[in-house]
């Protein structure tokens, strides 16, 4: 076959044109080690976006080991020669990027991931992780000055990681603002019960152990993944509007809480979604484990995890959650306040809708409780700083200024924002400056001075 001149022509353009492109396009460079929030500045990483983790994990009780592979399907978002994942502690063994060894080296809690050949932006790829060694749970003043993340219990393990302790069990980039979906596969000795995230896909017994497969087909947070495992006595069914629901509960808490834990989830997913707008998940529950040394409950995505279970305003708190930190969540952790603050304020609601009390003196209450003098005033919930983001200023600080916010737009304007919140964001990520734009487009008002005297401003407000 011969080309005419003018073909010819037209193949060197093209030719040229591809030759410009190339050029132009930008050398691969590492992804960042981090993205760079202020009070984690090393969680997450840069360079690319995950998309889903498939985790395989087995865990043996009498020793404390766990063995993991994590496969992890993601988009580069620059042309990277190199990219970072986050592991603490945990020993390596293996790393393939797309099927292929890959280098890696190690830097504290840092894994650098060199690629055989650069990954161009746009593109997807997987890592795949093969790890193990025995989990260590964090501790500090961060978390209540409680250990939290994978914490050993008489039977099993209970995993409860917020803020930054996923990473203590699989290789991630550990941080809110980098969601994805999860496959997540538990191995543990027969007997035990591997509860996490989304629905169950499959139980089966085999050679002494007990395989569970959950999918949270859900964008999640690292932080709400779970692997918890233990005896539990499960309860399945529907609320009444029709989700799906799951309780693990370890039988020694049997007859020992003082609240029916299958129940009122029920009615408090029910009832959430009629106020904050549709329920975000495929499922519901609870997983209640007898650890009372982590001294809190969280909200883990579907399935909030209680170490005990101590009130019904625990459980409407923590579900309330599964909107308000879990479908949206925050862009960087110094917005703690938008999680933290409308979980209690969904408490005071609850109170509302049971008839107890109003919101309005909720808030009274709380607020005549707090001598001026008290540090409490001290710290500002819309940016508390690391070591104080789970202070009590940060839920009731918070709680409080959406009641301001409540009393100052009115019910019909402030009921109208929160499932309007929820909508916009859902399986995001939001901050502060989202909320304000929002509840100031939908009152109409201009309300800048309510959120920095209530979030922002050091002293106790005058009323």
């Amino acid at each position: 076959m011969t080309l005419s001149r003018s073909a010819r022509a037209g193949v060197l353009a093209t030719a040229a044109a591809s030759f410009l492109l190339i050029a132009a396009a930008p050398a691969p460079t590492p992804g960042a080690p981090g993205i760079g929030d202020p009070y984690f500045p090393d969680l997450g990483n840069g360079g690319f976006d995950a998309l889903h983790y498939d985790l395989d994990v087995a865990y043996a009780p009498d020793t404390g080991r766990l063995d993991g592979r994590t496969t992890l399907t993601a988009r580069a978002t620059q042309n990277l020669s190199s990219f970072d994942l986050d592991l603490q502690r945990l020993e390596i063994t293996q790393v393939q990027v797309n099927g292929e060894q890959a280098q890696f080296t190690r830097d504290g809690d840092e894994v650098t991931v060199t690629p055989r050949a650069p990954l161009a932006k746009g593109r997807r790829f997987t890592v795949r992780v093969t790890y193990g060694g025995v989990p260590e749970a964090l501790s500090g003043p961060i978390v209540f000055g409680s250990e939290y993340g994978w914490m050993k219990t008489p039977d099993g393990v209970f995993v409860a990681c917020e803020p930054n302790a996923a990473s203590t069990w699989f290789p991630s980039s550990d941080h809110p603002s980098d969601k994805a979906t999860y496959d997540i596969r538990i191995k543990a000795p027969e007997g035990l019960t591997g509860v996490s995230n989304g629905v169950l896909v499959s139980t089966r017994e085999a050679g002494g152990s007990t395989y569970t497969h959950w999918r949270e087909s859900r964008p999640m947070a690292t932080y709400l993944a779970t692997a918890t495992i233990g005896k539990f006595d499960v309860r399945t069914g529907r609320t009444p509007a029709g989700t799906p629901i799951y309780v693990a509960i370890d039988p020694v808490l049997k007859n020992s809480n003082s609240v029916d834990v299958y129940a009122v989830t029920a009615e408090a997913t029910d009832y959430w979604a009629q106020v904050f707008g549709p329920y975000p998940f495929e499922e519901t529950g609870a997983i209640v484990d007898d650890m009372p040394e982590a001294g809190f409950s969280l909200e883990v995505q579907s399935k909030p995890a209680y170490s005990a279970v101590r009130s019904e305003s625990t459980i409407v708190h923590e579900l309330a959650h599964q909107w308000f930190g879990d479908s949206v969540s925050v862009a960087q952790w110094k917005d703690i306040w938008l999680n933290e603050g409308f979980a209690t304020y969904a408490q005071w609601l609850w109170a509302e809708h049971r008839g107890t009390r109003t919101a309005h003196d909720s808030f009274l209450a709380d607020y005549d409780s707090r001598a001026a003098t008290s540090s409490f005033w001290k710290i500002k919930a819309g940016d508390p700083q690391r070591d104080t983001m789970f202070a009590d200023a940060v839920y009731h600080r918070g709680a409080m200024t959406l009641q301001m916010l409540r009393e100052r737009i009115g019910d019909k304007a402030f009921f109208k924002l929160l499932p309007a919140w929820t909508r916009l964001h859902r399986y995001g990520n939001a901050d502060t400056a989202d909320f304000i734009r929002l509840a100031e487009r939908i009152s109409g008002q201009q309300l800048g001075d309510l959120f920095d005297t209530w979030l922002f401003t050091t002293g106790k407000p005058a009323l």
